[in-house]
């Protein structure tokens, strides 16, 4: 089973400020209350993170995920699951427009478990993700 979802915000920052946050892998824990740990496992030949190890836990369940991230300059970028015990599926998007004030963040997220969990208690851990990587992301970009 798997659900989708989608939520957009602004951010008082550049692009290229909100891309510098979301390669600041280790700092993951500070900016979303289910990682407990993350670190780069590989980088991209710019540096920009690629394959990204974490450990998380959401709705009682703890689990270490890996994630490979894919850069498309200042536009957007995805992670992708590539590995979980949990998990089924998990990929993510930020799509960045610039504006005059800053930056209008899409985050389009899906995730899909491997272990039996009651179609609402996914949904809520989808609106928790989608709150900790709009509400929570906001707050860390804007106090750098």
């Amino acid at each position: 089973m798997s659900v989708s979802g989608t939520t957009e915000f602004d951010v008082a920052a550049t692009p290229e400020q909100v891309m510098d946050a979301v390669a600041a892998i280790e700092e993951l824990p500070k900016r979303s209350s289910a990682h407990q740990s993350a670190e780069v496992e590989t980088r991209h030949a710019d540096g920009r993170p690629h394959r990204v190890r974490a450990k998380v836990s959401a709705a009682g369940f703890k689990d270490e995920e890996v994630t490979d991230y894919t850069w498309d300059g200042l536009n957007s970028v995805t992670w992708t699951l590539v590995s979980s015990s949990v998990q089924s599926k998990q990929v993510a998007t930020y799509t960045l427009t610039p504006t005059d004030s800053g930056t209008h963040i899409k985050l389009d997220l899906e995730i899909g478990v491997k272990v039996p969990m009651p179609g609402f208690v996914l949904k809520r851990v989808l609106k928790s993700a989608l709150d900790s990587g709009s509400k929570d992301f906001k707050k860390y970009v804007e106090s750098l």
